[in-house]
C-alpha cells in the first residue's frame, strides 16, 4: 500500500513529495521515501531519501488481555444459554445439540454432556417424553434435554427485561450503523454476530427490526435478508471528539518543544514509526458521516484516516469498547475498510490495542480503558452479565464439593474394608505389646538359642569354671567349635 502525501512549499525551488509503503498484516516492515526535487543549476536533480521502518512487535498488555481470557472462559455457556433462549419453550434435546457443535465451539472428541455437567447452576438435564420416529406410533420415548436452571432463569429474564426498555438506545446504535455504511443498507446475516457485542437481544431480527420504522426496515436482497436506513438523524451524525491529550504533569504551562505521541505504557517504538503516527495525528480530521469512502484514494491517507475513524465509532458502540477483528472484517465493503483491516489496525497502535488471546484475535479501544485495564464506562447490561460469571464461579465450587465428597467417599469405603479384613484376621493385632513381641516377628534367628538355659545359677563363677575345664584348648579364644554341655542336643557354636 503506498501512500503519498505532497508537501508545498512557498518558494518554487525545491518541489518535494512525501510517499509512504506500508505492507499490510502488521508483521511486515513498512518503508518511507521521501523524493525532493532540487534545482542545481539551470536543471532540476531528484533526490530521492528511503528509510525503511522494521517490523511492528505487538506489545501484550496483561490488564486488557484478562478480558478476552474471562470472557473465553464462559464462551460456551453464552452459545449454549442463546440457543437455549431461541427456542419458544427453553429447552433442547441432546440429540438435536449434538448438530450444533460447531456453533459451540467443541470438536468432535470432547463430550457435550460433559461440558453440561461442568455448570450445574447454570445447565440442568432432565427427560422429556419424545414421539418415536414413526409418528402414528401412540408410545413416548423419553429423551433427554437441557434447559437452563431456575437461578439462571431468572437472570437472563432480568437482562431480556433491561434490554427491552433501552429497546431505543439499540435501536440508535443499529441506526448510527446504517449511517457509517456505504449503502446505508447491512445483512443480518452479518449482524447476528456482531448483535451480542452491541448489546441486542437474541430476537432483535424480530422485535427489534419491526418495532422502529421510522428508523429501518428489513428488506430483501440477493444475499439474504439486510436492514436498510429508513430516516437520517443529524443528531446521530456526529463523530467522536479527539482523544484527549494526556496532562504530562509538568508545573510549568507551556508549549512542548518536541511533539509527544500518546501510547500506553509499556509501548515502545521505532523513531520512523513514531514520525509517521505525528504526521498522521497532524492531519484533519474526517468525519465518516459526511465523507463516504468513495470520496477518497484507497491508498490515500485520507482514506486510512476515515478507516481509523469508522473503527473508533464501532468500537465505541460496543458494551465492552472491543470486538473480534473478523466481525470488522464481515464488514470491510459495507464501510470501505482496506483489504488488509488488520494490518491497519496493528499499525495504530496509539488508537487499538490487539489481543492475540482466544482462538481468534480482539481488537480494543485503548481511550475506552484506564491503565489498569478497567473500563472507563462500564454500561449497566454489563453488571447483570456478570452475574453469569459468578454462577459460572458457583459451578466450580460445586464441582470442587462433588470431587471432596466422592474422596471421602472412597477413604471411608477403605477403611471400611480394612476393618473388616483386620476383625477376620485374629493373628493381626494393631497394638502389639513388647511381651509377645518374639511370636509374631521372625528375623530367622529365632532357633539360635531355642535349647539353651540361660536361668540365673547362685554361682556363677563355678559354672564358667566348668565349662573352661572341659575344654581341651583352655583358651578364651578357640580357632575351632567347642561342645557345649547342655541338654541332650548340643549345638555347635562358630568361633567369634
Amino acid at each position: 500500500m503506498a501512500l503519498c502525501l505532497p508537501l508545498s512549499f512557498s518558494n518554487p525551488k525545491p518541489v518535494a513529495s512525501l510517499s509512504s509503503s506500508f505492507v499490510h498484516g502488521g508483521t511486515k516492515p513498512a518503508s518511507f521515501s521521501i523524493n525532493e526535487k532540487l534545482k542545481t543549476g539551470n536543471r532540476l536533480q531528484n533526490v530521492s531519501v528511503s528509510i525503511s521502518c522494521s517490523s511492528i512487535k505487538l506489545v501484550h498488555d496483561r490488564a486488557l488481555d484478562k478480558h478476552v481470557v474471562m470472557k473465553y472462559r464462559v464462551r460456551f455457556v453464552q452459545k449454549l444459554k442463546t440457543l437455549l433462549l431461541s427456542k419458544s419453550k427453553h429447552y433442547i434435546p441432546v440429540h438435536i445439540l449434538c448438530k450444533c457443535r460447531s456453533y459451540l465451539g467443541l470438536p468432535k472428541p470432547r463430550s457435550i454432556l460433559s461440558m453440561i455437567h461442568r455448570y450445574p447452576s447454570i445447565f440442568e438435564l432432565f427427560n422429556m417424553s419424545w414421539p418415536p420416529k414413526p409418528l402414528n406410533a401412540t408410545k413416548l420415548h423419553p429423551k433427554l434435554c437441557v434447559r437452563l436452571t431456575p437461578a439462571a432463569a431468572a437472570v437472563a429474564a432480568e437482562e431480556l427485561a433491561f434490554q427491552s426498555s433501552i429497546s431505543n438506545m439499540l435501536a440508535a446504535k443499529l441506526q448510527k450503523l446504517l449511517m457509517l455504511s456505504s449503502r446505508r443498507k447491512l445483512l443480518l446475516s452479518k449482524l447476528v454476530h456482531f448483535a451480542p457485542h452491541l448489546g441486542l437481544p437474541p430476537n432483535f431480527r424480530s422485535r427489534l427490526c419491526n418495532d422502529h420504522p421510522e428508523k429501518f426496515r428489513t428488506v430483501d436482497t440477493p444475499y439474504g435478508r439486510a436492514l436498510e436506513l429508513v430516516s437520517w438523524d443529524v443528531n446521530l451524525a456526529k463523530c467522536l471528539p479527539p482523544r484527549a491529550s494526556r496532562d504530562p504533569g509538568f508545573i510549568v504551562d507551556r508549549p512542548l518543544k518536541f511533539k509527544q505521541l500518546r501510547l500506553r505504557k509499556g509501548l515502545n517504538l521505532k523513531r520512523r514509526h513514531q514520525d509517521f503516527l505525528l504526521r498522521f495525528e497532524e492531519m484533519p480530521e474526517v468525519c465518516p458521516y459526511r465523507n463516504p469512502a468513495e470520496a477518497f484514494s484507497k491508498e490515500s491517507l485520507e482514506a486510512e484516516k476515515r478507516s481509523c475513524a469508522v473503527v473508533r465509532e464501532i468500537l465505541a458502540m460496543t458494551i465492552e469498547k472491543r470486538t473480534l477483528i473478523d466481525h470488522l472484517t464481515h464488514f470491510r465493503k459495507d464501510f470501505g475498510f482496506p483489504n488488509k483491516l488488520r494490518g491497519m489496525i496493528i499499525r495504530h497502535p496509539e488508537l487499538f490495542y490487539v489481543s492475540l488471546k482466544g482462538q481468534r484475535h480482539s481488537v480494543f479501544l485503548v481511550e475506552g480503558f484506564g491503565e489498569k485495564g478497567d473500563l472507563l464506562e462500564k454500561e449497566e447490561i454489563l453488571s447483570i452479565q456478570d452475574k453469569w460469571m459468578d454462577l459460572a464461579r458457583e459451578s466450580k465450587r460445586m464441582r470442587r464439593e462433588r470431587r471432596k465428597s466422592r474422596f471421602r467417599k472412597d477413604i471411608g469405603s477403605l477403611n471400611e474394608a480394612d476393618q473388616n479384613n483386620s476383625d477376620s484376621d485374629d493373628d493381626y493385632d494393631d497394638n502389639i505389646g513388647i511381651d509377645n513381641f518374639e511370636n509374631v516377628y521372625d528375623d530367622g534367628f529365632e532357633n539360635i538359642f531355642e535349647e539353651l538355659d540361660f536361668e540365673a545359677e547362685d554361682d556363677d563363677d563355678d559354672q564358667e569354671d566348668k565349662i573352661f575345664s572341659q575344654s581341651n584348648y583352655r583358651e578364651f579364644w578357640t580357632a575351632e567349635p567347642f561342645p557345649i554341655q547342655h541338654g541332650l542336643d548340643e549345638p555347635q557354636m562358630q568361633p567369634w
